[in-house]
């Protein structure tokens, strides 16, 4: 019972881990930049999402309601900040990093703006099902219909993604503006509006990672809260786990993350809980360091 358990906690925790993950892939697949600052991002769609239950008194109204604050406000960070920074940028000597430290500023901007408007104290929002854990032969489970769903969304979020990346004219727009974009708008694509449209895309899988981090808690939250930088690392390790190409990677590198340091919390010591994903992502750098799905780069004449 116990080792059952303990895959569930990690399956649970892993689920969420990959919503962060399949955010930050889909950020990487249209526009070749790590968006550190879409725990910020998620943050601010879950204060979004609560302003929508306090009005709505409807969790399944909140949970849209904050996918499309997500959308909009990361759709205008590309346009207002990432666009002119790229351009601006792509000849100097920190063209490839400059990307990367301005999504660190903004997370931090993030954090303050909210505080300011939402002040520093907790705020809570209730999980729309029941987390009491199943009954299996007279024994609770820690697996509750809450945790189901969690696993459910995580796994239809990633299917529609994958189909829409390789099945549509848009996905494939989405790929040749990231990695061809000069011949891309050559071809007649809207290079601009379709890495707007990703940036859009991550900024509302990373509100329902941040809706769901907190209601599989205790359902508090606030600007300082813990758990979403916590988010923010597992996602980050879990896409680079999986491969930063690969929204099938996101979820088997966020699962993979999630079932291992489960492991370790409860077989070994939970003072490990900070090193062990770090450990993991140093190991597969060294063994497979394009990840688990991820393609390796071809050899350049």
């Amino acid at each position: 019972m116990q080792l059952l358990n303990t895959i569930l906690i990690g399956i649970t925790a892993g689920s969420i881990y990959s919503l962060m993950a399949i955010a930050f892939v889909l950020v990487w697949r249209s526009t070749r930049v790590v968006n550190f600052a879409q725990a910020g991002m998620a943050l601010l769609s879950t204060y979004i999402g609560y302003e929508a239950v306090t009005r709505f008194g409807s969790f399944w109204i909140a949970l849209p309601v904050a996918m499309l604050g997500g959308a909009l406000f990361a759709a205008l960070v590309e346009v207002i900040l990432m666009r002119l920074l790229v351009k601006h940028a792509s000849t100097g000597p920190i063209a490839a990093v400059a990307p990367i430290i301005a999504t660190l500023g903004l997370l931090g901007l993030i954090r303050s703006v909210i505080a300011m408007i939402w002040g520093g104290q907790d705020l809570r929002i209730l999980p729309p099902v029941s987390n009491m854990g199943f009954t299996l032969n007279g024994e609770t489970l820690v697996f509750s219909p809450l945790k189901l769903l969690i696993l459910i969304i995580t796994l239809v979020l990633m299917a529609l993604l994958s189909l829409l990346f390789q099945r549509t004219n848009l996905g494939l727009s989405l790929r040749a503006s990231a990695y061809a974009p000069e011949i891309s708008r050559l071809s007649g694509v809207h290079v601009d509006l379709i890495r707007t449209l990703g940036w859009a895309l991550a900024g509302a899988a990373g509100a329902v990672a941040g809706i769901f981090q907190t209601v599989n808690g205790n359902g508090n939250f606030s600007p300082d809260s813990i758990e979403f930088a916590l988010l923010l690392v597992s996602g980050f390790i879990a896409a680079v786990i999986g491969g930063l190409d690969s929204l099938l990677g996101a979820v088997i590198g966020g699962m993979f993350l999630g079932i291992v340091i489960a492991f370790v919390l409860i077989y070994v010591n939970t003072s490990l809980f900070f090193i062990v994903p770090f450990i993991i992502l140093l190991i597969v750098l060294f063994i497979r360091p394009q990840g688990i799905i991820g393609a390796r780069a071809g050899r350049r004449a």
